[in-house]
């Protein structure tokens, strides 16, 4: 397996292009199913993960063809051979669930293994069960995969989920489409990814009102069409290169970033210190003199501080002055990183779903490992303000989300370097 060595100490300066949502593009992906006209999908990022979507709806007999290095998807399902989602391509990527309602909703059947992906605590999926069921939906779970039918079609329906969930709202929302009558969804996700599948809905025909806020309603349509769509930039990117400066030092302007995609998190960055200034361009983020201030942080769901930024946001504080903690509220068993962090020297204990860290002036290189996606990014932050080398094994979980992440960083100064396996 390959590994990322980073030897810190150096401020970053420079720009960093933002990459389209990887979240967003694995909800937009399935979107396909709806519909046996192209939908083509614009600032699509290259990862690993897309990958995995496109082999996936491949397999279900979709085109999927990647365009202009990777960066254009463009997809027909006029012509699928399968309605099954087998276990050896789903088990690698949680997002593979969504691809149940558009199947259900279009063909009235289909059979979906259980999904897999980072291991951050359960992720059950009973809350896009639930969903279906409501619009008339009949599931059978046996052998690890949802048989779902809906032979006479899905009907529209009020989803009041108990809990926020994007996944959920993501397949609820898109079976919906095509339901007759209206379905609302009661306390659904508000999150950017969520308005922008919306929009490219929208744009093939389905009638939507309410994204971005708690109530979306959809009046379902007989057919959709068709459609070009751009997908949002990325905020968890955004928000992991906007900590690049601030544990560094020095000044980066994050292009294409906007402000209201990261209102929480650019908050908290401004209570610890740092600077973030909205440009015509993006956001420029800098830290020029002494430690950062230790701050307190409790995820939440979007409009609040993303739990998809807890540990980067941990690694800054590694190095801050006093004692910070760091209330998880989304996801149980997500402070993997908190052990390969003390590696380097870092002083946090965890309680529960509660993190405390105790600053300390400067880190120290250490071999370390990653657990999950966004703690492998954490670990690469680490070292960029670390005394001495880093040494980051099994960086594919890197690899699912974050795309040239070494060549964005050196571009900026960063001492760092792929290790070919």
């Amino acid at each position: 397996m390959d590994q990322i060595a980073v030897t810190g100490g150096t401020p970053l300066r420079g720009e960093i292009p933002i990459a389209g949502a990887k979240n967003a593009c694995l909800a937009l992906m399935p979107a396909t199913l709806l519909t046996d006209e192209p939908l083509t999908l614009m600032n699509a990022p290259r990862l690993s993960d897309i990958r995995t979507m496109t082999t996936l709806l491949q397999s279900l007999g979709a085109e999927v063809t990647a365009l202009q290095g990777g960066k254009v998807l463009a997809m027909s399902s006029h012509d699928l051979t399968s309605l099954r989602a087998d276990y050896d391509i789903v088990r690698k990527m949680r997002a593979s669930i969504l691809v149940l309602g558009p199947m259900l909703a279009r063909h009235g059947r289909a059979v979906v293994s259980l999904p897999g992906g980072c291991a951050i605590g359960a992720r059950p999926v009973d809350l896009h069960l639930m969903a279906l069921e409501a619009m008339g939906a009949t599931l059978d779970l046996r052998e690890g995969y949802v048989h779902a039918k809906a032979p006479n079609g899905l009907k529209g329906a009020r989803i009041a989920f108990p809990t926020v969930s994007v996944g959920a709202t993501e397949n609820a929302l898109m079976a919906a489409t095509l339901a007759r009558g209206t379905t609302v969804l009661a306390n659904a996700a508000r999150e950017p990814e969520i308005v922008d599948l919306a929009r490219c809905l929208r744009a093939m025909g389905a009638r939507i009102a309410g994204e971005g806020t708690g109530t979306i309603e959809v009046e379902g349509v007989a057919a959709l069409c068709g459609a070009t769509h751009a997908v949002v930039i990325d905020r968890i990117e955004l928000g992991t290169y906007m900590l690049a400066p601030a544990i560094t030092g020095g000044e980066v302007e994050c292009l294409g970033g906007r402000r209201d995609l990261v209102g929480a998190f650019a908050d908290k960055l401004e209570e610890a210190g740092i600077a973030v200034e909205e440009t015509p361009r993006g956001l420029k983020v800098s830290r020029r003199n002494g430690r950062v201030a230790a701050v307190d942080v409790v995820t939440e769901p979007f409009p609040g501080f993303p739990t998809d930024l807890q540990a980067q946001m941990m690694a800054l504080l590694c190095t801050a002055d006093g004692v910070s903690r760091l209330e998880e509220r989304i996801f149980e068993n997500r402070f993997m990183h908190a052990p390969e962090l003390g590696r380097m020297g870092a002083r946090i204990s965890v309680q529960g779903g509660t993190a405390t860290v105790t600053g300390v002036e400067r880190l120290r290189g250490a071999p370390v490992m990653a657990t999950d996606l966004r703690a492998s990014v954490s670990l690469i932050l680490a070292a960029l303000a670390a005394e001495g080398e880093t040494v980051v094994s099994r960086v594919y979980h890197l690899d699912r989300g974050y795309e040239r992440v070494e060549e964005k960083l050196s571009a900026c100064g960063a001492r760092i370097e792929r290790i070919a396996a």
